[in-house]
């Protein structure tokens, strides 16, 4: 085995069997930081851990027209993180994992454990 490869070869647990990180895993997780940088896809991955969202809601919410809304929601979908519903003439969007819900509540923990004042006060819902 290539001493590159080895590198990136880490003892990772998933669903209580041990497994080995590879280049698919860290290819993946590559996949969600990158989706992470842009603020409005990162809310959008944040919006919908509760459920399903329309476009032109989520682009309310954010406060983006719902062209820059429709590119972002392209690109996680490139990104296989979230999928699209037809819904009559509509189109909603959902988390393509059920598991990606938790452990973004879980990453928004540890934002808040890193840093604390990024969200304070009673009208935070972070926490």
């Amino acid at each position: 085995m290539s001493t590159r490869l080895s590198e990136y070869r880490k003892s990772c647990t998933v669903a209580d069997v041990t497994t080995t990180a590879t280049l698919t895993h860290t290819a993946a997780v590559a996949r969600l930081g990158f989706a992470l940088s842009d603020t409005t896809r990162a809310g959008v991955l944040l919006a919908l851990r509760d459920g399903q969202g329309y476009p032109s809601e989520l682009a309310d919410e954010l406060g983006v027209s719902r062209q820059v809304m429709s590119n972002q929601l392209a690109c996680l979908r490139g990104c296989g993180l979230v999928e699209a519903i037809p819904d009559g003439r509509r189109t909603a969007y959902r988390l393509a994992d059920e598991h990606l819900a938790p452990a973004l509540d879980e990453f928004v923990r540890v934002v808040l454990h890193v840093d604390p004042e990024c969200c304070s006060g009673e009208s935070c819902g972070c926490a």
